[in-house]
């Protein structure tokens, strides 16, 4: 983890309608993981708990009349490339059998990628790794404040990052993979941010505790709503593999998007953060002291 010192951010873009309005916020110091939370990281836990994730059960059709049979069985949403665009939306898929195990359904695996992010991760997911370890994940204030390294205001400029993993090529039928990946890349393969943060933009959209809202002015009146159980929506922050110049410019640290909590996604996964002094740091400007 890093130390990321509080400060004052001007919270949001002005790309989409949902990033508005841009306002001031006051961000208070915490640590953060490094880089995306792994497979070998996520089987750690499993192994430890005896957790079963939200892909891994069987849905209640009384607590969910609106899903179809087959998506009340075990399993996840998997993009998967069309052959040619004829709608939006055709490269989502319920995948029965697609877990954190089986991202991308049950004849593929995670052997020899326990360094990549885990994904096909719901929301209940992450919070239960995250009481794990101790910890939470982030607000969408506090994971945007270090995702610009600490600048208060958003980058001018949408520009296609260099360092990150993104899609090249004609969304969603052609991906030339000149970022060195098609899919998910393993964890730490860009340069990190001034804080030496990994991926905070692209590979994987990551998970925050705030309840989606269409604009931050809007967030404000739904704060409640984080502590009741008819939440279904959380936002996700930095895009992913996914976000292309021609179908998503949301590879910026203030974009937003929501996500429903279950089921788990194959482009979404988590960090988390801890809420704890800097004192025992020595480095504590420069971000670049572990916890002690």
């Amino acid at each position: 983890m890093v130390w990321v010192p509080g400060g004052s951010l001007e919270f949001g873009d002005n790309v989409y309608p949902e990033e508005h309005p841009i306002r001031k916020v006051p961000v208070a110091g915490f640590w953060m993981d490094r880089a995306e939370v792994t497979n070998d990281a996520f089987a750690e836990f499993v192994k430890a708990t005896g957790y079963t994730t939200v892909a891994k059960r069987e849905v209640n059709p009384t607590l969910r009349p609106e899903l179809s049979p087959e998506m009340l069985r075990p399993g996840a949403v998997v993009f998967v490339m069309p052959y040619k665009l004829n709608g939006m939306r055709q490269w989502w898929r319920f995948t029965p059998g697609a877990n954190w195990r089986h991202p991308g359904g049950p004849a593929t695996g995670i052997d020899g990628h326990g360094s990549f992010p885990v994904v096909t991760v719901a929301f209940e997911d992450a919070q239960a790794y995250a009481k794990w370890k101790g910890r939470t994940l982030p607000g969408e204030a506090q994971w945007e404040w270090p995702a610009r390294a600490l600048k208060p205001q958003a980058a001018q400029g949408h520009d296609q990052p260099r360092q990150a993993n993104t899609w090249q090529g004609l969304f969603a039928i052609a991906n030339s993979g000149e970022d060195g990946f098609v899919g998910l890349a393993l964890v730490g393969c860009y340069a990190p941010n001034a804080l030496g943060l990994f991926d905070m933009i692209g590979n994987v959209w990551e998970l925050t505790t705030d309840a989606w809202a269409p604009t931050h002015q809007a967030a404000d009146q739904v704060l409640p709503a984080l502590r009741a159980p008819t939440t279904t929506m959380h936002v996700i922050k930095g895009g992913s593999f996914l976000c292309a110049p021609d179908y998503c410019i949301r590879y910026r640290s203030g974009s937003r998007q929501p996500q429903e909590d279950d089921p788990g996604v194959n482009h979404v996964g988590f960090r988390t953060i801890l809420l704890h002094s800097a004192a025992a740091c020595r480095d504590s400007e420069f971000n670049s002291c572990h916890l002690p």
